[in-house]
């Protein structure tokens, strides 16, 4: 143990006085609402007293200031204390608490960014210690910065597999800047949690993941982080569920309830607690180190443009590669996670070429996009997490957490499709489309070749929310110049004739099918226009030109399964409009393994699948 001088006997008491005025906060808060988490936020009332008013470095009226040490509630439904404690230190008046999950009240039942002091929505459990991974992989390795990042955790959550690939990669990676508190209370929400209060398992398994594991009295103090290096440090706190609740500590079927009849008397109790009343003020240290800001109004360009030949057979994922590793050497601050699929998604280009802004992840995709998220916090970097697109279906939660969020991700999913090939079902991505299409704050790219995917990569870069790039595993021909505009929402015509009389989106390896079918159509006197939407979504709102331009006619096409993908997008475009009629082809059951033309053509998504539905659109 560190050598530690303890604060003197009246700065304890304060620091106890402190945590029971958050209990009151909390109490308080939830009754007027009627509903929320007391007991949960009891148990931790020391825990947050201290952090705020004693360990933590941050300035009170900027909370988002890049020189703040970090705090992530990762236990989210513990809120009233969290927007107590704000309020006690002074950011806003402890009054507004009343305001807890009301309509208009940002202090929501969660916490979500849209208050100032908080950096990322919590409440989906075992997301937490990632995020904060993330935030501190940037501090030290990024930033060279001195501030902390804390995340307090419940024991509940503790049996999330993401929580301890959350712990595989901050021990990793040495992150001695990191420190996870886990509130041992003992009970969950409808029964004791697994392991109770086994103080001793706890350490061992945190002590075997690589943690400086020290278990404490979470209703006294703690310290040692500050000085242990080489390591993250945890904090396992043993605590009581309703602490200082007379006749409701320690007591089960208390979760998520507000006290109601019985706060007069636990109020009474927790008062009578109180004992400087005031007298000593604990203001919140000041960060040691001003941090300065980043600036990414100007945008972030490509270093070079592309640099393709027209026709030249270059596979998408390549090119995302290329087009990584142009804007990493353009601007530091843009970095690459992966998860062990590094030389399949060409993100390896950065890190052979700019290592210092490469992150490995390993096989661990709710982490990677956990410590993505958290990378991307406060604006600090312009984060792009790669992995095989079938991969980010794992970690859908904190996909949509992130959105909650509103952070800037940038994810590229390769490998989409059957057409990868002979590796099989299970690493074909055919619902990628439809998960990030459910995203409300997601942009969703699917280029179709080496130029439009670079340029795709510059655009995520400089767009909010969260935005995703379909790249593919085949070889497919240049069709853009190299100085061709892109720009979201705003589809290509590739091929158009005035005579034509059927409209064929396609993307990624279909548009090059569909270009085939359109010259095997052509030869029986039918003309079609081939349209490349490049974002799917948002989808250019001139499709629906173009379908009348035809006659109304559209065929869509795609390596996808028919729910939620390119065909699902372009019906609902459509769907007010009168006289125009879509013909959906798609990966219609779980497909095999097998060369990249047979599966295409066995699913009937290819050229002759495309000239098949023509004529039956037509003859319609």
């Amino acid at each position: 143990m560190a050598s530690y001088h303890k604060p003197e006997s009246k700065v304890v008491q304060e620091l106890r006085d402190i945590a029971n005025k958050l209990r009151v906060d909390s109490i308080t808060s939830t009754n007027v609402t009627k509903s929320g988490h007391p007991t949960s936020c009891s148990s931790m009332a020391e825990i947050m007293s201290v952090l705020f008013f004693h360990t933590m470095r941050y300035k009170v009226q900027t909370p988002k200031d890049p020189s703040n040490d970090r705090f992530i509630l990762s236990k989210g439904h513990a809120a009233p204390i969290l927007y107590a404690a704000w309020a006690e230190a002074g950011l806003f008046p402890v009054t507004d608490l009343n305001n807890l999950r009301k309509i208009d009240s940002d202090l929501e039942g969660h916490p979500t960014p849209r208050l100032n002091f908080v950096d990322v929505a919590t409440g989906s459990l075992g997301q937490g210690l990632s995020v904060a991974a993330g935030m501190a992989y940037v501090g030290k390795y990024i930033d060279n910065a001195p501030y902390k990042v804390y995340c307090l955790m419940g024991d509940g959550e503790a049996a999330e597999g993401s929580l301890w690939e959350a712990m595989h990669f901050a021990s990793k990676y040495k992150l001695d800047n990191l420190v996870a508190i886990l509130d041992v209370n003992r009970l969950g929400q409808s029964e004791p949690t697994a392991l109770q209060h086994d103080m001793d398992t706890y350490r061992k398994r945190l002590e075997a993941f690589g943690f400086n594991a020290l278990v404490v009295d979470g209703h006294d103090a703690f310290h040692e982080a500050s000085e242990t290096k080489g390591r993250p440090t945890a904090i396992i706190a043993k605590t009581f569920k309703g602490k200082n609740f007379p006749n409701i500590e320690d007591q089960d079927n208390w979760h998520g309830k507000p006290l109601g009849d019985d706060s007069p008397a636990v109020l009474e109790y927790l008062k009578g607690l109180i004992k400087n009343n005031g007298a000593i003020q604990l203001i919140p240290s000041k960060p040691v180190v001003e941090v300065p800001p980043t600036n990414f109004a100007a945008g972030v360009k490509l270093s070079q443009p592309p640099n393709y030949k027209m026709g030249e057979l270059v596979a998408t994922r390549l090119a995302y590669g290329n087009a990584l590793q142009k804007l990493a050497a353009a601007n530091d601050r843009v970095i690459a996670l992966d998860g062990d699929t590094k030389n399949s998604t060409f993100s390896d280009k950065v890190l052979k070429n700019t290592p210092k802004q490469y992150i490995e992840c390993y096989i661990a995709e709710q982490n990677l996009v956990g410590v993505a998220i958290g990378a991307a916090c406060r604006d600090r970097t312009i984060t792009f997490a790669s992995t095989f697109a079938c991969f980010f279906t794992r970690a859908f939660d904190q996909i949509r957490m992130g959105a909650i969020s509103q952070t800037n991700l940038n994810c590229c999913g390769s490998h989409a499709g059957i057409s990868i090939g002979e590796d099989g079902p299970s690493q074909m991505a055919l619902e990628d489309l439809a998960m990030f299409r459910t995203i409300p704050t997601a942009t969703v790219f699917y280029p179709s070749d080496a130029v439009s995917t670079e340029y795709a990569v510059e655009l995520c870069a400089n767009t909010k929310g969260i935005c995703f790039i379909r790249s593919s595993r085949p070889n497919t021909a240049v069709l853009y110049k190299n100085d061709e505009p892109f720009a979201i929402g705003k589809s290509k015509v590739v091929r158009t004739n005035p005579a034509d009389k059927v409209l064929i989106i396609g993307a990624g390896v279909t548009l090059h099918e569909a270009l085939k079918a359109a010259d095997e159509l052509e030869k029986s006197g039918i003309h079609a226009r081939v349209v490349d939407p490049f974002t799917i979504k948002p989808l250019d709102p001139e499709i629906i030109q173009h379908a009348k331009a035809v006659g109304g006619k559209i065929v869509t096409v795609e390596d996808h399964y028919p729910e939620g993908g390119l065909g699902d997008a372009v019906c609902s475009l459509v769907s007010e409009e009168k006289n125009i009629i879509v013909k959906k082809l798609a990966v219609r059951s779980v497909p095999r393994s097998g060369p990249s033309a047979v599966l295409l053509e066995k699913f009937e998504i290819d050229s002759k699948a495309i000239v098949k539905a023509v004529n039956q659109i037509l003859a319609a």
